[in-house]
């Protein structure tokens, strides 16, 4: 039965190629014994099932996942700096393993400002893997943030980055979705770990970040916000082309879960396109609705400002 499933597999990926030279030239056995597979007279071994899903990019997990039973995978956990690396390495295959195309689209259910805008060497990016790191690990010491050094992101964090900014995105957003970062700010600075001068300029550049996000729903077609106003977000994302998705659910702070299960991602995309119609979109929105929108994040954020500057 699960030959059976990965030869129809198989075929959809090939088209009108033949199905017994594709399997030849792959597991480098003859066009008989191929046959002989393709035929159901000889089984799949392990090794072969694997080659053929790897050079076809099909995920074995469909065959193995019952309605009630779904195998997900896991990133690997994030306990230092350096393992945030390889998180974003990791978080780059997944998408170069994705076949991306006009038709794809990325949601995103952004509880905090979505990872993928603060992937560079600048000072709200490195405080945010300060708190990262100070969350993540309990045998972390707290230490100054300006003593900080994490090691500089590299050039895969931008090409991440760069594919994230050039698809089909739509992103769901609240007024909280910057509430965690101005609390992070908030926090660190009272109990001294945050200069007031660095957490101006943490403050300023998220003031920037909220104008950019604001310009790109306004002049950028490819990319949606939505706000919403009913449930709490969650910061999942999910991923569909039409015939390929996944589906990506936080477990910690930086560790995902992935799923490709056919019937949870259709699911999961009937519940998305069920909030979206709930919600109001900020691209259609008359200029009234989205600037009152976006000037809330602004009151916020020169509150703090504020705030810490009276302290001085």
């Amino acid at each position: 039965m699960v030959q059976e499933e990965l030869l129809k597999e198989i075929r959809k990926k090939i088209g009108s190629r033949s199905l017994n030279d594709e399997i030849a030239n792959i597991l480098n056995i003859s066009y008989d014994a191929a046959h002989r597979r393709t035929s159901s007279k000889a089984k799949f071994s392990m090794e072969e099932a694997l080659e053929l899903a790897k050079y076809f990019q099909i995920s074995l997990d469909q065959f193995l996942e019952s309605e009630n039973t779904v195998l997900v995978r896991k990133t690997k956990a994030v306990n230092k700096t350096e393992d945030l690396h390889s998180f974003f390495e990791n978080s780059l295959d997944i998408f170069n393993s994705f076949h991306f195309s006009e038709s794809t689209v990325i949601y995103y259910s952004a509880k905090d400002i979505p990872f993928f805008y603060t992937l560079s060497d600048t000072p709200l990016s490195r405080f945010k893997i300060y708190v990262w790191m100070n969350l993540l690990n309990s045998k972390q010491v707290f230490i100054p943030f300006q003593d900080f050094r994490p090691e500089p992101f590299n050039s895969k964090t931008k090409i991440l980055r760069q594919m994230y900014e050039e698809q089909n995105v739509i992103e769901l957003w609240n007024d909280m979705t910057i509430s965690s970062v101005l609390l992070q700010v908030s926090f660190y600075s009272e109990i001294g770990l945050l200069r007031k001068e660095d957490a101006v300029e943490i403050l300023t550049e998220l003031e920037d970040l909220v104008h950019y996000i604001e310009n790109k729903t306004e002049n950028n077609p490819r990319f949606h916000i939505y706000q919403n106003e009913l449930v709490h977000l969650s910061n999942d994302i999910f991923i569909s082309n039409g015939e390929q998705s996944t589906f990506v659910v936080p477990c910690n702070m930086f560790g995902y879960l992935l799923m490709n299960d056919a019937k949870t991602c259709k699911e999961t995309l009937n519940y998305f396109q069920h909030q979206i119609k709930n919600c109001k979109s900020l691209n259609t929105a008359g200029n009234r609705d989205r600037k009152l929108f976006f000037n809330k994040m602004y009151q916020k954020i020169q509150a703090l400002k504020k705030s810490l500057l009276e302290e001085f």
